[in-house]
């Protein structure tokens, strides 16, 4: 591991980002000030941002703190995830990246919503046609 003891990392999915830091701990996750169960309602949620942390077997050695911006709650918590994974492999690339690179979690999700276009209702919704 390196000298610091403090590691961070930013992760963004759709229009969420997230910045977090790792520090070591007991594993507390703190999103925005409030604990992880009182910010997200859904289990799968909690799931989708602990993933990383359970790939590397640091789910009780590093405390994150999270700010996230942006976006609904589906994409904050995949931010959080790209963001910890980034803040692990800042820790210790040797060991972590291979593990979270083959989970995919380094991979950021390209995948945003699309602009709506002029004469549209939405991006390729259309307007209803009628031939009279």
């Amino acid at each position: 591991m390196a000298k610091t003891s403090s590691y961070y990392g930013t992760g963004r999915r759709k229009t969420s980002i997230a910045r977090v830091y790792l520090t070591s701990g007991k594993g507390e996750v703190t999103i925005n000030k409030k604990p992880m169960d009182e910010y997200f309602g859904l289990e799968t949620l909690k799931v989708i941002v602990r993933q990383p942390l359970v790939a590397t077997d640091t789910l009780g050695k590093f405390d994150v703190k999270v700010i996230v911006k942006g976006g609904g709650t589906t994409g904050q918590a995949g931010a959080i995830r790209h963001g910890i994974a980034r803040a692990l492999v800042a820790a210790d690339e040797e060991t972590y990246r291979p593990i979270l690179k083959k989970e995919g979690f380094l991979t950021r999700d390209a995948r945003m919503k699309e602009r709506k276009k002029y004469g549209l209702k939405k991006a390729r919704k259309a307007p209803q046609f009628s031939k009279r």
